[in-house]
């Protein structure tokens, strides 16, 4: 059987390149809003974190009616650090849309997304997005896209994908690149009439694959996914496994069905062949399950999901100021949050350590973990966090380590800079071309020539320069490559900041406190330009005296310090340090806080 009445199509794209803004006109010209209703931007980043960064982090589902045909649609992430989202909900798809920047063209992440798509044997549909931006380079755009579909081994019929030119922000779409779209209509009708329908079995046995996980407090975990044949009801009795045998198979019921209409869930009490449906009932439902008819248990082959390439601790945080600020502190509540993250994220890893206080976390990136502790941040858990390390791996009784491809868009002025700083971080030169008055190149880096050097790179680009990456491969471990050149300003004592004291320390560096922060000794209130560490007493308050001259009192200037962002703080740190993550704070502090004592143990290990 073939479904006419339903299309199935994840929309993927680099970060930034207009997916989500793109989804809210489908919306729009779909009919999912009132025509008086009023609709915030970027609909689909529903959670904070999207919203106040500007990225997507979790894939979303929506739906549109289009001439009587629904079009479940899939907003996904473009950040590389996501890519496991992408990876498993490309099995509930027929076909996707590509989006690539008119400008920007085809990006680490153009490439990782649409190779899993062609892997799959899916179509393609190319969206040429952000056609009216200035510098758009339409004519070129196309031979990109298509160089990289022959250099990802695409099919006769994926290469001969139609190409549409859009503005998502407008709500235009084109077939060709000379005329002006009126509405979105050209690419409603490539979907219906280019993704093939679902096709399936309606009198076979009931199949369905969980490609997703969503969990409340009221429903406990909910499985998102496509039935694959046959037909779900509710109150069915049903067996649940997975592919690879990992636990034992084991029966349940299904208790309620819903599916998307635009943006809201609603309850069916039956499903059919090629349905993305949401269903609760089933305890300890997990991503990669299988849920089938009881009578007729056959699960279905899941996407393997890249692995993490890096990992951090997570420990309990045993500062002098734990436990003012936070909620949850207990490395049991720790233990339990962490363990709750890897039921929804397919790509995180966590394992326990000798040490009962501290947890190893692994997963895609920097970005990944970070986000993470931000979450954990505003739900109320104090902890604290070590340097993120690469995770390496021996392949034929070599040690290897992860590599990056990392593509970086700069002004002409800043090519030598940014060559210099990636030389030394055993970055190999893959490509370099022009693009207008910019150049684009094209690296291998190890992951680790990466910490830390985005704050390096906006610096040395004014701010103007983009960088973005995604796992490519592991080969041979490079080689030792220098953290950070700089050390720190270390706190000398407890108490508070005063102005006097920063006054004085501010001659030896950067801070990144104010007058009235609370310290405590061990904590780092600035960077050193030096590569030694340097203790400073910024509690340290002017003595008095009955002698005054003129001017001596005058106000004391203070430059205003540098805040630190999470992200800021996890590439600054260095490894005998910690980073002190609390609902109100982020503290970075050595792991041993005396300074004598510390003083002492640098001077055992010979530094």
């Amino acid at each position: 059987m073939v479904r006419e009445d339903l299309r199935n199509v994840a929309i993927i794209a680099h970060v930034d390149h207009g997916k989500t803004t793109l989804v809210d006109e489908l919306l729009k010209q779909g009919g999912a809003f009132r025509a008086n209703q009023e609709v915030e931007d970027r609909v689909m980043d529903s959670n904070d974190i999207e919203r106040e960064r500007g990225i997507t982090i979790l894939a979303k589902n929506t739906s549109v009616i289009y001439n009587g045909i629904k079009i479940n649609i899939i907003d996904t992430p473009g950040h590389a650090d996501f890519g496991g989202e992408v990876e498993r909900v490309l099995k509930m798809v027929d076909g996707v849309v590509l989006l690539v920047d008119a400008a920007e063209g085809c990006m680490p992440q153009t490439r990782f997304v649409l190779q899993k798509a062609l892997e799959m044997g899916l179509r393609i549909i190319v969206v040429v997005n952000k056609i009216d931006r200035p510098d758009a380079r339409l004519d070129e755009i196309g031979d990109e896209v298509l160089e990289l579909l022959l250099d990802l081994d695409a099919n006769d019929d994926q290469l001969e994908s139609p190409v549409l030119f859009c503005s998502g922000h407008a709500g235009t779409a084109s077939l060709s690149q000379y005329e002006e779209g009126k509405d979105l209509t050209p690419l409603f009708e490539t979907i219906v009439n280019y993704i093939p329908a679902p096709e399936g079995d309606d009198e076979a046995p009931t199949q369905m694959l969980i490609s997703s996980i969503d969990y409340n407090d009221y429903v406990g975990r909910t499985g998102i996914g496509r039935i694959e044949r046959g037909v779900l009801r509710v109150n069915q009795q049903v067996t649940v496994g997975d592919y690879h045998e990992n636990r034992k198979p084991f029966n349940s019921k299904i208790v309620t069905i819903y599916q998307i209409e635009g943006l809201n869930k609603t309850p069916v009490q039956e499903a059919k062949v090629g349905d993305i449906v949401w269903i609760s009932g089933i305890e300890n439902i997990t991503i990669g399950d299988t849920i089938c008819d009881s009578a007729n248990y056959e699960p279905v082959p899941f996407v393997k999901i890249s692995e993490p390439t890096v990992e951090m601790t997570f420990s309990v945080n045993d500062s002098p100021f734990a436990g003012r600020e936070g909620k949850f502190v207990t490395s049991r509540q720790l233990r339990d949050r962490l363990f709750k993250e890897i039921l929804r994220d397919v790509s995180l890893r966590v394992s326990e350590t000798e040490n009962t206080d501290s947890f190893r976390v692994a997963g895609r990136g920097e970005m990944h973990l970070s986000i993470l502790i931000e979450n954990m941040r505003r739900e109320g858990y104090e902890l604290s966090v070590s340097t993120p390390k690469v995770l390496m791996k021996e392949i034929d009784g070599v040690m290897c380590e992860p590599i990056e491809r990392l593509v970086i868009d700069v002004p002409e002025e800043g090519v030598g800079a940014v060559m210099e700083k990636l030389g030394s971080r055993k970055a190999e030169l893959q490509s370099m071309h022009p693009s207008g008055s910019r150049m684009k190149i094209e690296f291998l880096i190890p992951s680790r020539g990466l910490f830390g050097y985005k704050s390096e790179f906006l610096t040395d680009t004014k701010g103007e320069g983009v960088m973005s990456s995604v796992f490519h491969e592991y080969q041979p471990y490079k080689g030792d490559i220098p953290r950070r050149n700089s050390g720190s300003l270390v706190c000398f004592e407890t108490g508070d900041a005063v102005t006097y004291g920063l006054y004085n320390a501010q001659e030896r560096g950067t801070l990144f406190i104010g007058a009235g922060t609370p310290v405590y000794e061990g904590m780092i209130v600035g960077q050193s330009p030096k590569s030694d560490d340097l203790v400073v007493n910024v509690c340290k308050k002017k003595h008095l005296t009955n002698t005054r001259a003129s001017g001596s009192d005058d106000a004391l200037r203070l430059i205003p310090p540098r805040i630190l962002s999470l992200e800021d703080s996890l590439e600054f740190i260095a490894d005998d340090e910690l980073l002190e993550i609390t609902p109100k704070s982020i503290r970075i502090r050595k792991r041993i806080l005396d300074n004598s004592l510390r003083a002492k143990t640098r001077a055992k290990l010979g530094q």
